[in-house]
């Protein structure tokens, strides 16, 4: 069986670290891609410059405080794009405001999931998102 690709999209290196470190515990093997702004998360999606042998990921996991472009116009740019709207987005982010969480799934995000700040949760979490989003849920075959 391939390893799903998961696109992680988070400008923080020490919370980028922790969650490739939850992915790497999982028994679902995986390949984690990093992407450090809104910007270079678009140009991997769309297989531009450096990012032009990129495969298309099963998942993107994506913060929504972002330098250069938000993770809510990076959601708003995937899920208007005929091409990737059926990749799955869970916004894993720091935020638990209201309107944050509304305005995520008004956007179409798959989900809405406030970042722990303990490692011990984090890993949680990132074991959850993978139990559903991997053993689950049927994902759409490649475009």
């Amino acid at each position: 069986m391939k390893p799903i690709e998961i696109l992680l999209v988070e400008d923080n290196p020490g919370d980028a670290r922790l969650a490739r470190e939850a992915l790497a515990l999982s028994k679902v093997r995986n390949n984690i891609h990093h992407a450090k702004d809104g910007e270079e998360a678009i140009a991997f999606l769309r297989r531009e410059g450096p990012f032009a042998a990129s495969p298309e990921p099963d998942l993107i996991l994506l913060d929504l405080n972002l330098p250069r472009l938000s993770g809510r116009e990076v959601l708003e740019e995937v899920k208007n794009d005929a091409t990737l709207k059926h990749i799955p987005i869970v916004v894993l982010t720091s935020s638990q405001a209201e309107e944050d969480i509304r305005n995520s799934y008004q956007l179409h995000a798959n989900c809405f999931i406030t970042k722990p700040v303990d490692l011990e949760q984090l890993n949680k979490v990132v074991q959850g998102i993978e139990q559903f989003w991997f053993t689950l849920v049927t994902l759409p075959p490649e475009a």
